[in-house]
């Protein structure tokens, strides 16, 4: 939309509103609004996307004053919802016990071209693109852009399934955001399955739009879509994939989830409870994007694996975009040289109907890069002297935001809720440690950066180990000896925190130590409580 389309659209706007508040409009306050709130009784409000709040002079709004608005526009539809004919606006109805009307919401509808320039590789692979996000968080926004990205430079066949009006504005003219689209209208939010199952069998689209899969019939339709080879781009109620798999009405759109009983060697096998959730089938979207804010996407780029790796508890981090990063602009016949090579892989390379072939000594070989670690209440000069010592390619960083995971004290974790919270909203791996000492420390960040018997490329440096680590070795080894039988066995001389933590472990298992020596030849001496 050009910025001349947008005036035009606001003026649309302001041309049904009563003098009073049109009076209080000032030039541009409009521009960052999200929505107009005009409610009985109060002053009339602009809401702006920043969530500062503007008031509209000092008179109350009256009942007079929507009938004035109400009068202009369409009869309001079963869900509440009316809407200004060649415009993305949406006027939302709050209606008292006996059915009048008693506030209106007026929803600011605008076209925002390039935030998707940072997922354009995702968008052009013919797969199915499933947006989740909080309300107002900019998919409906995302969803009109891809939509005129797919008929217009494309030149594929896109239909629109418009429940409410909410993609392509209200009217029988479809808005110009949606380019060479075609949009089918649902009158009322139930029969909106049915008009997706409809634009199938009737128009022979290659692409349909979809905003807001919210119920199970809708989730099957979507399936059903899927299954036809049509590639579909839609929106669902939550704002994460975890909250997708945790929802029973929609986790059909992921594969369904399913409880499944293991027999005793594969429970073994995987280290894990022999009741475990397991996904049932092939998702019916390929790729999921969480919209976290305005301008960071979070992308799963294989559903399928993304789903597995939660169910089984396995790390997993999404592929952070960010909408005012530079990336490559691509001209229009590229884009769709792009589109034919994967159609033309898609083709001879089609995936089994499940997989469940998912493999974590590729993923760990997949994600091995630099790592960026944020540590909170734990020993920075620890941290620095283990990677150090391990050759391991990471480094500290000054925020969470920047980070691949977080390593936190397990006692001062109370006072870390903000970051822990923003961690859990980054979708970063938090690892505790509960004392900063270099053997704890090491342990845990071997643990988080998968340097474990699995990956054989870094088997060399798990064979590493400090002072402390094989001082505590020695003890676990004397604790053995004196379950056994031995009445007493002495320890090589250790310093004195390292002796500290040897006696911690002997009193764990539940014998005696004492300290003997002197100088450098003082060490543990440990024995049975008689």
């Amino acid at each position: 939309m050009s910025e001349v389309q947008f005036r035009n659209d606001i003026e649309k706007l302001i041309e049904i509103l009563p003098l009073k508040i049109k009076r209080n409009i000032q030039e541009g306050i409009l521009d960052d609004a999200i929505e107009i709130v005009l409610d009985i009784g109060r002053i009339p409000e602009i809401r702006l996307g920043n969530g500062k709040i503007i008031s509209l002079g000092n008179e109350n709004i009256t009942r007079e004053d929507l009938d004035y608005i109400t009068r202009q526009l369409p009869e309001f539809t079963h869900d509440n919802r009316s809407g200004i004919a060649g415009t993305l606006h949406r006027i939302s109805a709050i209606r008292n016990r006996q059915g009048k009307i008693v506030g209106l919401t007026c929803r600011i509808g605008r076209v925002v071209t390039g935030t998707i320039e940072c997922i354009k590789d995702f968008v052009v692979q013919n797969k199915s693109i499933l947006f989740l996000g909080r309300p107002g968080v900019g998919k409906t926004t995302k969803l009109r852009e891809i939509t005129r990205l797919m008929a217009d430079d494309l030149g594929k066949r896109v239909v629109v399934v418009d429940t409410s009006n909410e993609i392509a504005g209200d009217g029988d003219v479809a808005h110009p955001a949606i380019g060479k689209a075609r949009r089918m209208q649902v009158s009322q939010p139930e029969f909106q399955k049915d008009i997706m199952i409809e634009a199938v069998e009737n128009h022979t689209p290659e692409v349909i739009v979809v905003d807001e899969i919210g119920t199970e019939a809708e989730a099957q339709a979507a399936r059903t879509i899927a299954e036809r080879g049509v590639m579909l781009i839609a929106t669902a109620h939550g704002n994460t994939l975890d909250n997708l798999i945790k929802n029973p009405t929609l986790s059909d759109l992921i594969g369904g989830i399913d409880t499944v009983t293991l027999g005793d060697d594969e429970a073994k096998h995987r280290g894990c409870q022999k009741t475990v959730l397991e996904r049932q089938k092939q998702p019916t979207f390929d790729i999921v994007i969480e919209i976290i804010d305005r301008n960071t996407l979070a992308v799963y780029k294989d559903s399928a694996a993304a789903v597995d790796y939660i169910l089984r508890g396995w790390p997993i981090t999404p592929e952070i975009r960010k909408v005012d990063n530079n990336y490559k602009e691509e001209k229009k016949v590229d884009i769709i040289k792009k589109v034919e090579e994967l159609d033309k892989k898609a083709k001879s390379d089609i995936p089994s109907a499940l997989n469940f072939s998912f493999n974590r000594q590729e993923y760990i070989k997949n994600n091995k890069k630099h790592k960026k670690i944020y540590i909170y209440a734990v020993s920075r000069s620890i941290v620095d002297k283990i990677i150090e010592r391990l050759d391991i390619d990471a480094s500290i960083v000054r925020s969470v935001e920047e980070a691949d995971f977080v390593i936190a004290h397990k006692n001062f974790a109370k006072g870390g809720t903000k970051i822990l919270s923003t961690a859990n909203e980054y979708h970063l791996p938090v690892f505790f440690v509960r004392t900063n000492s270099m053997s704890q420390i090491q342990r845990v960040l071997k643990e988080a950066l998968n340097l474990t018997q699995e990956n054989q490329e870094v088997q060399h440096l798990t064979n590493y180990k400090d002072s402390t680590e094989l001082a505590l070795d020695e003890t676990n080894a004397a604790i053995a000896k004196l379950s056994e039988g031995a009445e007493v066995v002495e320890l090589e001389p250790q310093e004195k925190q390292i002796r500290k933590l040897q006696h911690e472990l002997v009193e764990a298992h539940g014998y005696k130590s004492t300290s003997v020596g002197e100088g450098k030849n003082r060490h543990l001496k440990i024995f049975k409580d008689d």
